[in-house]
């Protein structure tokens, strides 16, 4: 790893850790602030599953802290303990949210298709990107080919990244409008929820930027190496 690029990388890092900071300050906050409708976050997620009418997704709970989500594979909505069985804000938003991404899969929503389908190649090039890369740079005057191979393997975990972005913004949308029509927030309590999945989203922003700002310095390390041939 070249010094601009570790710069760079210890930069989005210290963001990175900065703006999770804040997302788990934010979900702690509004986990302390009951919900006037008093469900929990498993009876939230299957109001809102059958008001969207799908009946074929099952609501678990799962270990973890912020290990929601929801898997198409075996149409799932995973809430970690704290969302399954709390009855405040955080809980809410977070169960509403990732049902939002059940309501994407039902009806075909074209990004998460995109994402699904991009799994497969993101885990094969998650497994070897950082080693072909360091290979590229140590090579870079006899093998500068295998830095190019670094690049499309680091590339396509970038356009995940990004493709991402599109699939949680709608999500929480979908989340939001649908916890308005319902009513089961207070004015206040549909800001906190807003104000929580605008953090969690700043997460994956974070992330897309850094893979970008990334992706091109070994591009531009590339070329250099192309240009002194």
């Amino acid at each position: 790893m070249t010094p601009g690029i570790m710069f760079t990388s210890l930069i989005f890092i210290g963001i990175s850790m900065l703006v999770s900071w804040r997302l788990k300050s934010k979900m702690r906050q509004y986990g302390n602030v009951p919900t006037s409708s008093g469900l929990t976050g498993k009876q939230i997620a299957e109001k809102m599953l059958k008001d969207n009418g799908i009946y074929d997704v099952q609501v678990v709970s799962v270990d973890g802290f912020l290990s929601d989500h929801y898997d198409p594979t075996n149409k799932t909505v995973n809430l970690s303990p704290d969302v399954y069985s709390g009855a405040n804000v955080m809980a809410a938003a977070v169960a509403a949210h990732e049902c939002g991404h059940a309501v994407q899969h039902q009806r075909a929503y074209p990004w998460l298709g995109m994402r699904s389908k991009l799994v497969p190649a993101v885990q094969f090039s998650s497994s070897l990107v950082q080693w072909v890369l360091l290979g590229g740079i140590l090579l870079i005057n006899v093998f500068p080919a295998l830095l190019l191979g670094g690049i499309i393997l680091f590339g396509v975990t970038t356009l995940f990244s990004l493709i991402t972005l599109p699939v949680e913004f709608d999500a929480s949308k979908r989340a939001l409008a649908w916890l308005d029509n319902t009513s089961l927030l207070r004015r206040e309590e549909h800001d906190m929820a807003k104000d929580a999945l605008w953090w969690a989203a700043m997460t994956y922003v974070v992330a897309a930027i850094a893979s970008i700002v990334t992706l091109l310095q070994y591009i531009m390390i590339y070329a250099g190496a192309r240009n002194r041939d």
